[in-house]
């Protein structure tokens, strides 16, 4: 959840603070609009989630997320 000078994970309720509208540690922003054949048609889900939550998340995935090295940082 992003509020106005920090984001707040919708996991753990982490605070991260931004300074001069940069995050102080990287975070998961996931947005998804729900359409047709779903329970929830026309609904738009928003979170944020640290990146000690993601690595919880994806640890309990039945299958790997992908992962590929960047050797380019933006």
């Amino acid at each position: 959840m992003k509020t106005e000078d920090k984001i707040i994970c919708n996991a753990c309720k982490k605070v991260i603070l931004e300074t001069n509208t940069i995050p102080t540690a990287d975070y998961l922003h996931v947005e998804k609009e729900w359409g047709y054949f779903s329970g929830k048609d026309g609904q738009k889900h928003e979170f944020d989630i640290c990146e000690e939550c993601y690595d919880a998340w994806i640890k309990g995935m039945q299958i790997p997320a992908a992962c590929k090295e960047v050797t380019e940082l933006v």
